[in-house]
């Protein structure tokens, strides 16, 4: 009887996640365009009147991407969501900042243009990939752990591609661009360290609060569905638009 109890107040507390979950990403879907492309008018109006080395701008514009990114923040969250080691979480983080340097510089600077949607789906399918990943879905299913760095390094080029087209769309100047290139990825790298001590802070207090592996698989299985419904808005508005 106990153990059915048990079971029935962890549904519970998953359908209650459940629904939080589902009442984020509707919020998500109302949003405009530009916004979940994270391209807003002002900002686009703005650099495409200005030229030169703007570094402060692109900066900012790095920086915010990253912090209101939701889809990045997701995939992050759940690459550190079991590091406890600093070195771990350096050595993921720095794969994964390097796969979207990469991409981000050869998408922008060869004219790489792939539609946002596809790219914000494959994206949305990294977040879905790693809830998996942290719930040992692949060794149950299939027998053998994937290599979790190789991952996250290939996932961080598609999350650069992604940063690419958010560049692309901004129509900016070719005066000066690699460098501003290059500010914006460093304020995309100090918006991914804001974030990332935020999350950290987040889930060190949650395991020293106690209950952090008992609900660990509910909140995977949580943001899974909140990668397969970022894939399915994706996908849509590439058949809609």
């Amino acid at each position: 009887m106990t153990k059915l109890l048990q079971f029935f107040t962890g549904q519970k507390r998953l359908l209650a996640f459940s629904g939080l979950a589902i009442l984020l990403v509707a919020s998500f879907g109302i949003m405009t365009d530009a916004l979940a492309h994270g391209v807003t008018e002002g900002d686009k109006g703005y650099i495409q009147e200005i030229t030169g080395v703007m570094a402060i701008e692109f900066i900012y514009l790095g920086a915010k991407h990253m912090m209101t990114g939701y889809d990045h923040l997701l995939f992050l969250f759940g690459v550190v969501f079991f590091l406890y080691r600093p070195k771990d979480v350096g050595i993921y983080v720095t794969l994964f900042a390097v796969g979207h340097v990469i991409t981000l510089l050869s998408g922008v600077l060869m004219d790489i243009k792939i539609s946002p949607y596809i790219i914000d789906a494959i994206i949305g399918f990294s977040v879905v990939y790693k809830a998996l990943d942290n719930m040992g879905a692949f060794q149950r299913w299939f027998g053998f752990q994937p290599n979790t760095k190789a991952a996250t390094f290939i996932f961080g080029l598609f999350h650069g591609f992604g940063l690419a087209t958010k560049i692309l769309d901004y129509e900016i100047s070719p005066d000066g661009l690699l460098a501003n290139l290059i500010f914006f990825n460093v304020g995309v790298e100090i918006g991914q360290i804001l974030a990332l001590v935020g999350i950290l802070i987040a889930i060190t207090y949650w395991r020293k609060a106690g209950g952090f592996l008992r609900h660990a698989y509910s909140a995977n299985a949580v943001m899974m569905m909140l990668g397969f419904l970022l894939m399915g808005y994706q996908i849509t508005g590439y058949f809609v638009s």
